[in-house]
């Protein structure tokens, strides 16, 4: 087979990390493992990613994000044999840049004032979130405002959720809450390493990786159990309503 045009699993992750800052070569392989994914073989078992395969990637990681989809259900989705509903084939979000535009973006800083061009967002948007805490200007000697690049998925997204009247003050809470999670994941972690015998002065790559898989389990299960609360929540209100 050609290998011409395929991605090997590291740059499949160096590609799309600028969108997805938590995206793992452990990730990618248990979306593989789960199902979701099946990328071809060299005859020395190295996996290769056709651009199908990206962009398959790149839409489990968009549901998984921005609409708190479970696994399962975005497999029954993607392999339901009719690609994906309307309402999401339709999604700004998904194909709203190439890839190569977000990895060119995402490794500079850019003037505030070009956040129409960059971001597709208002100036005085993107200052409300910085006044929240979801993301952090930085100053260039001249006294410019800057937008680091790593922040520009996440402009976008909040963007976007404007459209259903949730705006920058009503995602206050959710910096508050990643404070007091992250906290809770490294004390996780921690625990993880004891039970793993420890953690070397300098951890092999393997390590890393082991601890990436471990890292990423837990995000998307605790990432479940928020959905799972939620949809409890909002269903019970719904039932209210009839």
């Amino acid at each position: 087979m050609p290998e011409a045009g395929y991605l090997t699993i590291g740059k499949v992750v160096k590609r799309l990390q600028s969108q997805y800052p938590g995206l793992s070569i452990s990730k990618v392989r248990y979306l593989e493992d789960e199902g979701l994914l099946n990328p071809s073989r060299t005859p020395a078992g190295y996996r290769l990613y056709s651009q199908k395969d990206l962009h398959r990637l790149e839409t489990i990681l968009y549901l998984q994000k921005n609409r708190f989809l479970p696994l399962s259900v975005i497999k029954k989705q993607l392999d339901g044999g009719e690609g994906l509903s309307p309402e999401l084939e339709s999604s700004p979000a998904i194909g709203y840049r190439s890839v190569e535009s977000e990895d060119e973006d995402a490794d500079k800083l850019h003037p505030i004032d070009r956040m129409p061009e960059v971001a597709n967002c208002s100036v005085s948007f993107v200052r409300q979130l910085a006044e929240v805490g979801l993301i952090s200007l930085k100053r260039s000697p001249h006294g410019r405002d800057l937008v680091d690049g790593r922040d520009l998925s996440l402009i976008r997204i909040c963007d976007q959720l404007q459209h259903f009247g949730i705006g920058p003050k009503n995602l206050r809470q959710y910096v508050t809450s990643v404070n007091r999670e992250s906290l809770m994941f490294e004390q996780a972690l921690m625990v993880y390493a004891r039970k793993a015998g420890g953690v070397e002065v300098d951890p092999t790559e393997e390590d890393r990786q082991q601890f990436e898989h471990a890292f990423s389990q837990m995000l998307l299960l605790t990432g479940q159990v928020r959905e799972g609360l939620i949809r409890r929540q909002i269903g019970s209100t719904f039932s209210q309503m009839k």
